[in-house]
């Protein structure tokens, strides 16, 4: 995308609905921010700078002219699980190595690759993550104290379980406040932002109602500072970027996920285009700079960006407004936002976890109870009890396992002979049986791809029912659309049995793919140029010219119309006449200019 395209014909009208956009998605994205970060296990205000910082820079570098970027809830167990294990300051390390992962993937042209992860294990993850985010909000809906955070799920299951007894049902009341407003205001006002209106008036609740019987911002973190940090670069090792390379990966790769999944929403509401590689490299640089002013990593957010479009944007420009009005918020209300209860901000987030859960999708892969079935629910229960990681991982693994089964369950090798009262004589497998089956010419039609999966069973299959030990064979490849190496190995163990054993293997259709491997490794030389041929037709009248004819006497089989005459010496002096006739007609016809 160049960046002429992306403001051409901007006009004084368009900048009206950036500024416009700006500013809503700027207000909506302020408590998403401090949610975001809190669930994280880091500082509200952290989540403030990544909206800032990374949310001008995505704007300005992406590919995506609507993309709104920040911190996101699908971040929220792999950002936990890093502070918890390695701290703060290695989290901002993590996000900055992420940030050059996700350069290089732009630069390498690797954002096509997101394209290959499949809709299962998208689902399960996310659904996953959802169950972690609303999980984790309960202790601040109820106002649990002494907790713990844990990294594991059943153990943060298991200190809810043991601190029950500590609830509040101040934050109990100010939680349902907040909840109340986001669910319904929405049916009333739907431009206005349930969650800023639900933060401002739960919070008012309870400072008029509650004051110092609940836990708010400041009384946890501290009160938040109303400037950016300095620009400051965490320490660095070779031995801390080894350790921190594995959940960096991860942040790189659910990173690139988010923001091309929101990219293709924005596509789906604008009519625009992204370039999935830029956009790539704009959320490396992002995330290469938010953490150098103490934010963590950010990425495309679905429901800001599906909000900035609503409101009319017409450019990049209003990301970078949505930037400018979050630091300007910051700057002149950065006192106000330590009296904000946390039981207030959690209905915010389990809300999100509820939206971002996509229960419908869920229940529709589960209700088809197929192999998708399984990696969906299998990627889910590993996303919760596990790590992210891990479910992906296994996810797509189990997904290759079953790609590589149905694709080896497509291929088919079945043996077919011509049908003398179809026009054309078409080859067809009903024609062959016990009494009518030629036994020096065997053909087999091929359909599917050669590949590792499947490659073992093309050959098996074609040597077990080579029981009458033909001269000739024939492979009609018309519908094998691929062939790799195990393929060709394969192929090429069925030729050298047949040279062995004095036969020949002919080729009829075959593809380009196909064909050109087969160049590549020399295997056409082997089966001989004269072998290959576009129709089934021209390959029968080849193989029936190389029969031994003294075989021929008195066989009853009849598997072509040529066999009548075949099977008696007048007969077979009067075939071969006809056969060199139509051999030479077909030799002028090739070289006629």
């Amino acid at each position: 995308m160049k960046w002429s395209g992306r403001f051409e014909g901007y006009n004084s009208q368009a900048l009206r609905r950036d500024l416009v956009a700006g500013l809503i998605v700027g207000v909506v994205a302020i408590p998403l921010a401090m949610s975001f970060a809190i669930a994280s296990g880091v500082k509200p205000q952290f989540g403030i700078y990544t909206t800032i910082v990374a949310g001008f820079l995505i704007s300005l570098l992406g590919g995506s002219k609507f993309q709104i970027g920040g911190p996101t809830g699908a971040f929220v167990p792999i950002l936990l699980g890093i502070v918890l294990q390695y701290g703060y300051e290695n989290l901002l390390l993590a996000g900055i190595i992420a940030g050059i992962i996700l350069v290089l993937m732009g630069i390498f042209k690797l954002g096509i690759l997101i394209q290959f992860i499949p809709r299962p294990v998208t689902i399960g993850f996310t659904s996953g993550i959802a169950v972690i985010i609303f999980s984790g909000q309960i202790a601040n809906f109820f106002g649990l104290r002494n907790m713990k955070s844990h990294e594991d799920f059943l153990s943060n299951m298991k200190e809810i379980g043991t601190h029950l007894y500590t609830l509040n049902m101040y934050s109990v009341i100010t939680a349902v406040v907040s909840l109340v407003v986001i669910i319904f205001l929405p049916k009333v006002f739907p431009k206005i932002p349930a969650s800023l209106v639900g933060l401002i008036v739960s919070s008012i609740v309870a400072a008029l109602f509650f004051s110092g019987k609940v836990e708010t911002i400041g009384s946890t973190y501290g009160a938040i500072p109303s400037t950016l940090p300095t620009l400051s670069i965490p320490h660095f090792s070779l031995e801390k970027i080894q350790q921190l390379l594995p959940p960096a990966f991860v942040i790189a790769m659910l990173g690139g996920i988010e923001s091309l999944l929101s990219a293709v929403v924005a596509d789906g509401m604008s009519g625009s285009k992204h370039n999935s590689n830029r956009e790539l490299i704009g959320q490396g640089i992002a995330n290469i700079a938010a953490p150098l002013f103490g934010g963590i990593p950010a990425t495309g957010a679905i429901a800001r960006t599906a909000t900035n479009i609503k409101n009319g944007a017409a450019s990049p420009i209003s990301g970078m407004v949505h930037g400018v009005v979050v630091l300007l918020v910051l700057i002149l209300f950065a006192p106000l936002a330590s009296a904000i209860p946390l039981s207030s901000m959690a209905p915010i987030l389990m809300v999100v976890a509820w939206n971002m859960s996509e229960r419908k999708e869920f229940a529709h892969v589960l209700k088809t109870k197929t192999s998708d079935s399984i990696i969906l629910v299998i990627t889910f229960l590993l996303t919760v009890l596990t790590n992210l990681t891990t479910a992906v991982e296994v996810g797509l693994l189990l997904a290759v396992i079953v790609f590589v089964k149905r694709m080896r369950d497509i291929l088919t090798v079945t043996k077919v002979l011509p049908d003398p009262s179809m026009k054309n004589e078409k080859v067809k497998s009903y024609m062959v049986n016990e009494g009518h089956d030629c036994p020096q010419v065997g053909i087999y039609t091929i359909e599917g791809p050669l590949f590792f999966g499947a490659a073992n069973m093309f050959e098996k299959s074609i040597m077990d029912t080579l029981r009458l030990h033909p001269k000739v064979l024939l492979l009609r490849m018309g519908k094998v659309p691929f062939m790799d190496a195990t393929g060709e190995s394969n192929l090429a163990s069925i030729v050298k049995h047949f040279k062995k054993s004095g036969g020949s293997v002919l080729l009829s259709g075959i593809q380009p793919q196909p064909k050109a491997y087969l160049k590549k490794t020399g295997l056409d030389q082997i089966i001989g140029e004269d072998h290959f041929f576009d129709h089934t037709g021209e390959a029968i009248t080849y193989a029936l010219n190389k029969l031994d004819y003294n075989k021929c006497l008195g066989c009853k089989h009849f598997a072509f119309r040529e066999c009548a005459g075949l099977s008696s010496r007048t007969g077979q002096q009067q075939v071969m006449e006809h056969s060199t006739e139509k051999a030479s007609k077909q030799v002028l016809v090739a070289h006629k200019p």
